[in-house]
């Protein structure tokens, strides 16, 4: 089981901020692309974004572009994804996941899940 960590979500007032955090193990981290997807009540789990394993290409559904970043932080070995001007549609359980370069195809190509972490957006 890959380990994957998450923490940082919570309530916020629509236009606020959050930053989730996934900490994982240095081999994971190094190995594959890393990403987060999210999911409403009643509705199918979904991309949100995605980090390639070298860092150098990063993915967003469009929804989040400009307002999301992700990013990963090599001496802490933990992805983070900036949550910016967000809206009340953003209210999900948010899941850090691991995977081969191609999470942003969705869930399918996902190796291994985080425990999820709610954000709530009040409006």
């Amino acid at each position: 089981q890959v380990p994957l960590v998450e923490s940082g979500g919570g309530l916020v007032q629509a236009g606020g901020s959050l930053r989730l955090s996934c900490a994982t193990s240095r081999q994971t981290f190094s190995n594959y692309a890393m990403g987060w997807f999210r999911q409403a009540p009643g509705k199918e789990r979904e991309f949100v974004a995605a980090i390639s394993r070298s860092g150098g290409s990063t993915y967003y559904e469009d929804s989040v572009k400009g307002r999301f970043t992700i990013y990963r932080d090599y001496a802490k070995i933990t992805v983070y994804l900036q949550m910016n001007s967000l809206k009340h549609e953003d209210t999900a359980v948010y899941y850090c996941a691991v995977g081969p370069d191609g999470l942003r195809y969705g869930p399918r190509n996902v190796a291994s899940w985080g425990q999820g972490t709610q954000v709530t957006v009040s409006s």
